[in-house]
């Protein structure tokens, strides 16, 4: 992408720091699929530690990650309690079907964020002819709802419920760190109520790739065989590790002032009478604006992106707006500038 544009269309667009490049350059490895990558080892362990879980395995994608999860809590036939806008049932293909022969049960969310009441009415009732409740997904922070945070009172609502119901729990933390720096809480208290739970340190940590997915040692037992079984036993990964390492280290500290330099592009865009924006749900580094007819989103964006500003349109006339490190306070600025239009 040319340097001169501000990428704000999402933080997977972010790229390994010369400090990542040099870890990896360095990096001590060996192979995996037999257990012997010593950086690979290192990471997992560091991801377990930050989610308070027994274990964790690197997978390559979240996607990946989060359909291993689905496949070792439940059974064909079985259904999975998540909410209507979520990335696990809306964006990762139908694998939930296709791969593991279990149907989603929607839960209309509040931006997002589900009650444990809606959790409790979405289970089914024991009954032969009934496709069984067997797994409650949530996802924090939610990205299609515009970086939503869901506290840490309402997880363990909803964590609570899941086992009171018999259900397995996976929370889908692609950005838990993202949230938990918005809650000001560690990350693992978030986790803590979940059985499982994914994160991602190829968004805004700045990672090439990956993902990690961390719960007790005999889920993780399970999963590695998941893993293998979708082609994601990887070799000497441990060059990829190495950059998630210096990620958490070095780059997950400065996820709050993506916070901030989201919250003032939040409030200049809502202060515009061409955009509207629900500031208070507006915590994390996701801005979502909604464009007031008679403008058009993807005529917005292409304008945007015509003035060497990159977004993301989307359905029902919506524009994401994703900060990241890689985005500095000038690149906000030129963003802002852009954003007075015309259009």
């Amino acid at each position: 992408m040319n340097r001169e544009y501000v990428d704000l269309r999402s933080d997977t667009v972010t790229k390994p720091t010369p400090s990542m490049r040099r870890a990896m350059a360095e990096a001590e490895v060996g192979d995996d699929v037999y257990g012997e990558d010593p950086t690979l080892n290192r990471l997992q362990e560091k991801a377990a530690l930050l989610m308070g879980k027994q274990a964790s395995l690197f997978f390559p994608s979240g996607t990946m990650a989060n359909q291993t999860a689905v496949k070792v809590h439940t059974l064909p036939g079985q259904e999975v309690i998540c909410e209507a806008s979520c990335h696990i049932y809306n964006f990762e293909t139908g694998t939930m079907a296709a791969f593991s022969g279990v149907l989603p049960r929607l839960v209309q969310g509040d931006h997002g964020v589900m009650t444990p009441a809606s959790v409790e009415e979405a289970v089914r009732p024991k009954s032969y002819y009934l496709a069984q409740s067997a797994l409650l997904a949530v996802e924090n922070s939610h990205n299609l709802a515009g970086g939503t945070v869901t506290s840490v009172e309402r997880c363990r609502e909803l964590g609570a419920v899941a086992k009171r119901k018999g259900l397995k729990s996976h929370l889908d933390g692609a950005r838990i760190f993202n949230a938990a720096a918005a809650l000001g809480v560690e990350a693992s208290t978030i986790a803590e109520p979940f059985d499982s739970v994914m994160f991602c340190i190829s968004k805004g940590l700045g990672a090439p790739a990956g993902s990690l997915l961390c719960g007790s040692a005999e889920f993780i037992e399970r999963a590695r065989s998941v893993r293998k079984m979708l082609g994601g036993g990887m070799r000497q990964a441990g060059i990829l590790a190495a950059a998630g390492i210096v990620a958490l280290d070095e780059i997950r500290p400065l996820l709050p002032k993506d916070h901030e330099r989201a919250k003032r592009l939040a409030e200049c865009l809502d202060a515009s009478p061409h955009f509207e924006v629900n500031l208070e749900v507006t915590r994390t580094n996701i801005v979502m604006t909604h464009v007031v007819p008679p403008l058009d989103a993807a005529r917005v964006a292409d304008s945007l992106r015509g003035r060497g500003i990159l977004c993301h349109s989307l359905p029902e006339n919506a524009i994401r707006f994703v900060t990241h490190h890689q985005v500095n306070d000038e690149g906000i600025e030129r963003a802002l500038e852009a954003l007075k239009g015309p259009f």
